[in-house]
């Protein structure tokens, strides 16, 4: 039996990870859910007329369709310990500690989007407290009086050698730096998005106005380039949360024949989040004992190099010149007869391609402790053990302290297990 059609939705509430939910949606809207890649499935119910079944993978957010319903993702992990993860995946040295916990300044906002929008004004709000930061910036213009330097090649061409005007070069001291426009251009991707709270939204349109001698950017063009200095080191914070903000999910989707379609959103992976987080805080963990580590490392399995391979993390020596254990980070609830094998596969080819005598891959769940499988057949003598593929568990509903000590506690066996290599 054919349940009846139903009006489409102005919202959609998903759970990560969670239940496939029946949503009433027009054709158009399902389709290009279905086609942006952003959740897990978008599939038409086959038993209610006009209905699309809805199934959320792992990314959280919120985005707003042209024609189509608001869509919000809410995070199984608590949005507090998210932006801790985000923050100091992005700045592990300044670590993001805005609060006793460790945390982003979040306010009281346990969604997404609004806890997202409150940090980035905070943050600017701080940056700008000393003033609007300037500097020099070259400046290239048509103009009726000579003013630095002249250039004669564009003056030639563009005005056979007549003048005026003059074609100028000279450097201008202006608040329109890539510091500025980056900061503008975050706070004006966060008055597109959806469920902006209103004081959240005036505070943010006030730190646009603060910031109007900077250019706007174009959406779609790359970033402008700061590099890391005395004078802009209070805008830093500030900064990469912005980039975070300016280069999360929000693409123009193409659905299948049809024209580019615009989605106005913010969107977290968490399956990224996770994998950045465990990479950066056990490569500072790692440093404690002398070692160092490369992210995303690329390798090739096969001798011809014809298949690549990248690691999430690769243990070296000091010098970085030696090898001593590979990480993989798996953000994935486990099954009740244990972590997936295709993981413990993976990890040994690893192992295998860079010599080593140890894996590890670490999770994101706390139900379990600590355990290896040693693989058979991989002993070198009678008298040696075999390659050991050791899984670790991450509960990321703890205390930010907490998780920081477990990575201290995997570096330790990592720098353990250095002895035993050599």
């Amino acid at each position: 039996m054919t349940v009846p059609a139903t009006e489409p939705v102005a919202e959609v509430s998903l759970r990560e990870y969670g239940p496939a939910v029946s949503v009433p949606l027009g054709a158009g809207a399902g389709q290009a859910l279905a086609a942006s890649g952003i959740l897990h499935s978008a599939t038409p119910d086959p038993r209610r007329s006009g209905h699309w079944l809805l199934r959320a993978g792992s990314r959280v957010g919120a985005l707003r369709m042209p024609e189509g319903p608001v869509v919000r993702i809410t995070p199984k992990t608590p949005v507090s310990r998210l932006f801790f993860l985000l923050g100091f995946s992005l700045d592990p040295a300044r670590a993001w500690r805005d609060s006793r916990e460790g945390t982003v300044d979040i306010g009281t906002y346990d969604d997404v989007v609004p806890a997202l929008a409150h940090a980035v004004e905070r943050q600017i709000d701080g940056a700008l407290r000393q003033g609007v930061l300037q500097g020099y910036r070259e400046v290239e213009e048509s103009a009726s009086v000579v003013r630095g330097r002249l250039r004669e090649a564009e003056q030639l061409r563009r005005h056979f050698g007549r003048t005026p005007p003059v074609e100028i070069a000279y450097d201008a001291y202006t608040a329109d730096t890539a510091e500025n426009r980056i900061l503008r251009a975050a706070a004006e991707r966060l008055l597109r998005l959806p469920d902006v709270p209103g004081p959240v939204r005036r505070r943010l349109a006030h730190q646009r106005a603060r910031l109007a001698d900077a250019l706007p950017l174009i959406r779609g063009q790359e970033l402008p380039v700061w590099r890391p200095s005395r004078l802009n080191s209070r805008y830093r914070p500030a900064l990469r949360l912005a980039e975070a903000v300016l280069r999360g999910t929000s693409p123009e989707h193409r659905p299948a024949g049809a024209e580019p379609l615009a989605m106005d959103g913010f969107l977290l992976d968490m399956n990224k989040l996770f994998e950045d987080f465990v990479t950066v805080a056990l490569r500072e963990a790692l440093t404690e004992h002398g070692l160092t580590a490369r992210l995303q490392d690329p390798h090739h399995l096969d001798v011809a190099g014809l298949v690549g391979i990248r690691p999430d993390l690769v243990v070296r020596t000091g010098d970085g010149r030696i090898p001593l254990a590979v990480v993989d980070a798996k953000y994935k609830i486990e099954k009740t007869d244990g972590l997936l094998n295709a993981d413990l596969y993976q990890a040994l080819a690893y192992a295998t391609v860079l010599g080593l005598r140890e894996a590890h891959l670490v999770y994101a769940s706390g139900r379990r402790p600590m355990r290896f499988h040693e693989v058979r057949g991989t002993a070198a003598g009678p008298n040696s053990r075999g390659v050991r593929i050791y899984q670790h568990s991450l509960d990321l509903s703890r205390e930010p302290e907490e998780l920081l000590t477990t990575f201290r506690e995997i570096a330790g066996q990592l720098a353990t297990g250095r002895r035993e290599v050599a």
